[in-house]
Parts: C-alpha cells; structure tokens; sequence
C-alpha cells in the first residue's frame, strides 16, 4: 500500500534482522565483500561480488567518494581528584586543544574537573591532561587539552578508533587492531568519529583499474559526527532534526562533478555521507555544486528530489535509521515507491544471509 509523503513513520521502515547477520569483523579482503546490484527502475536486483563493481562503472562516470579519515576519538583515562576511571568521546574541535566531548560516566563532572589520561604503547608510558572548561545542557563537555601544540600526535598515541557499539560489544575483552580496517584506502583528512563504510570495499587496486576504464575519480570531505549512532526518537519523519556534520568540496571536484551534469554523464556518489555532502551543495546553490566549506543538517527521506547523484553505493543499513530513509528516497524512480523497493531488497539479501553494517556488504542502487 503506497504511503503518503506527509504520513510517513519512523516505523514504515522497519524490519526484521537476525542478529547472526551483523558483521562484527570485515571480510578477509576489502573487496571480497558481497554486492547486491539493484535497478531501481526495472525493478530487479543481481547478486554479485564487490570488485565486480567495475563492470556496471562506464566511461565518463564521475565516482566521488568521502575521503575523511576516523580519528583516535576515544580516550580513557582518570579524573585528578578522586582516580575514578573515566571514558570519553571527542565530538568536535571548537579551536586549538579545544572539544566539545561526551564524558562517561559524566554525571558528577563539574567545570574544572582534571582529567588524565595514560598509554603504554610503544614501551613508553606516557600521561597527558585536560580540564573541563563547561558542561552544556545536552551532558557534553567543553575539554582543554594540554600541549595542544602536538594534539594530534599525543591523540595518535593514546586514542583508540571508536569502533561502532555493537563492534565493540561483541569484541569487548579481546586485542584486535581496527586502526586500518576501519579507515577508508583514501582517508586523509582527519575529522570523523565514525568511518564512511561504503568506502571501506575499495582497495587502491579496485580505484586504480576503475580510474583505467575512464571513470573519473573525486574526492570531497564530510567529518562523521556521533550523530551517526543516535536512533530517530519521533514517530513522524517530518519532526526529526538532524545533526550538523561539517564538509569540503574542493574546485577539482566541483569542477568535474559540474562538467559531468552538464555532459548528461553519470555521478555515483560513495556513501550516505557523500550523498548528503552533494545535494546539501546542489540545494543551497540552485542545482549547482559550489566549492567551499560549511556544515550541514540535510535530512533526505521520501520525497526528495535529487539533483546530483544518479548512482548510490552503500552498505546495509539499521532498521528506522536516517541512513535506511535516504537509501529510500533515492530508490524512487518512474513513480515507484522507494521504501518498499528498498525493503524487497534487504527481504531478499537477508534470505541469502548478505551482512549488515559498518562491516557488512555492499549495495549498488542505480
């Protein structure tokens, strides 16, 4: 039964996904993932793996992929006074040694609460320390590191790569390294608490045979915030808000991206995050993508008029979640409705046991 766009839920993209399908490690080469190839206006899907991409990639394509590289956003440490154990979370850098951060437990922190953290690794044992300068209705806190002049090598140090929940819940107790698995071939500017996953299936052999064909390759930036992990709480899609992740378009990317409308070639956008990064750009700039910095709070849900991205690689993603809507309204096409092809879709990789999430298989939607 075919929905109206303004009677939408949060529950109309709901399903059921066995737990044993969550992929809590990455397949043993980037890309020997799984592909579900789906048409969204012949209605069909095949099934393929991943380094097969390159043969639906044409000539003239323009692939443009998030090339933010996941941060050691999480650090464990003390508090000065009381030695009580602490974790905490960096969710954004307002100035030099300066982050907004979500403390746990963080209850009874109070500004000017000293915090410090420890490290072993490379046999050198290591302390470094931060205050809390406020606390801000939401429960995060505003920290002020020390020796901010090498922040990002003492972050290096003593961080760890803040793997998803249900990652890290199922490895809790064991030493596995994600540092590399759980960045893109391509990361490069440092800024994301989460990875952008569809690009983990990539190898630099895979974009180096795809570059070959004639397909051209660009990059832009959007940082993943901790955002990225919070359910949608409304019942209605139209009162859900969602959080400001900051990005970057270069003038290359600008550049061929526009060449490539006006040519009537095709842009494949790699990930939710690249998506968003595009028609955020496209709708401020009257269809046009402009260089330039910024931060976005796009929410693309059914109905929703893209003006850039004519082709969509992405992982599988959670039941009700802002990702699962975008997929969505991009899946519309020729008049048919977008959750249900979508939802047909996931039915059929779940009856042949496709894997889910930040390390699970991948969807090509065209």
């Amino acid at each position: 039964m075919w929905i109206g766009p303004f009677f939408l839920k949060t529950s109309d993209f709901d399903f059921d996904l066995p737990p044993e399908l969550i992929a809590t490690a990455p397949a043993a080469e980037r890309d020997g993932s799984r592909l579900l190839h789906v048409d969204r206006t012949a209605r069909c899907v095949s099934h393929l793996m991943f380094a097969e991409i390159i043969d639906f990639l044409h000539s003239g394509d323009v692939l443009v992929l998030n090339d933010s590289r996941v941060l050691p956003a999480r650090l464990r440490g003390v508090k000065a006074e009381t030695e009580g154990g602490i974790e905490i979370l960096l969710l954004e850098e307002v100035s030099d040694g300066v982050w907004w951060v979500l403390l746990k437990p963080g209850k009874r922190v109070r500004k000017g609460t000293r915090v410090i953290f420890s490290s072993k690794k490379l046999n050198e044992e290591k302390e470094w320390g931060a205050e809390v300068l406020e606390k801000n209705q939401e429960g995060h806190c505003l920290l002020r590191f020390d020796s901010v002049s090498d922040f990002f090598q003492q972050l290096g140090q003593m961080g760890e790569i803040p793997l998803p929940p249900y990652i890290e819940a199922a490895r809790r107790g064991e030493l596995i390294d994600d540092m590399n698995r759980y960045q893109t071939v391509y990361a490069a500017a440092e800024g994301s608490i989460a990875a952008p996953t569809a690009g983990l299936h990539f190898t630099k052999d895979l974009l180096h045979r795809i570059g070959e064909k004639g397909v051209e390759i660009c990059f832009l930036t959007l940082h993943v915030g901790a955002g990225t992990f919070l359910p949608v709480k409304t019942i209605e899609l139209k009162e859900h808000r969602m959080h400001f992740e900051r990005f970057y378009v270069s003038p290359d990317t600008a550049e061929k991206v526009t060449r490539a409308k006006q040519d009537g070639r095709r842009v494949i956008a790699v990930g939710t995050t690249t998506t968003r990064v595009l028609e955020a750009v496209a709708a401020r700039s009257v269809g046009k993508l402009q260089a330039g910095s910024g931060s976005t709070d796009i929410f693309i849900h059914p109905p929703f008029r893209f003006q850039i991205v004519d082709g969509l690689i992405t992982n599988f993603h959670l039941p009700q979640s802002t990702l699962l809507m975008l997929v969505s309204a991009f899946a519309e096409a020729g008049g048919v409705t977008g959750r249900e092809l979508i939802l047909a879709a996931y039915k059929e990789a779940i009856r042949l046991k496709y894997r889910f999430y930040s390390y699970g298989d991948a969807l090509f939607l065209v």
